[in-house]
């Protein structure tokens, strides 16, 4: 198991050990629920760790039928902050010549 590569990074954040629990939850759960077990465990994200109960805040009467929604209601809450920069794009320029360019070539037609 030592050597299965790392995939629990989502959209700019690492669930870590916390994916496995809760695939291995039982569901639903209820919000409530969600936060006094896991409340405390820590996402990384790309400029800092920030927990699951700051993320999700402690008001909210929900229910979550999954992982994946437990995980989609977080990559919802956390925003910019996963991201990293801002403006970057690994194809080379930058995000505003690559709008402007789109732009001109939406024109030309």
């Amino acid at each position: 198991m030592a050597d299965e590569p790392d995939n629990t990074r989502e959209h700019g954040i690492e669930f870590g050990e916390l994916a496995g629990d809760l695939e291995a939850e039982s569901y639903p759960l209820s919000h409530e629920t969600l936060l006094d077990r896991y409340g405390d465990r820590e996402l990384e994200l790309v400029d800092g760790e920030v927990t699951v109960r700051e993320v999700l805040s402690a008001d909210t009467e929900r229910e979550y039928e999954d992982m994946e929604g437990v995980q989609q209601a977080i990559l919802n809450m956390v925003g910019d902050e996963a991201v990293g920069r801002e403006n970057y794009t690994d194809r080379g320029g930058n995000v505003e010549d690559a709008d402007d360019e789109d732009s001109a070539e939406a024109q030309s037609f």
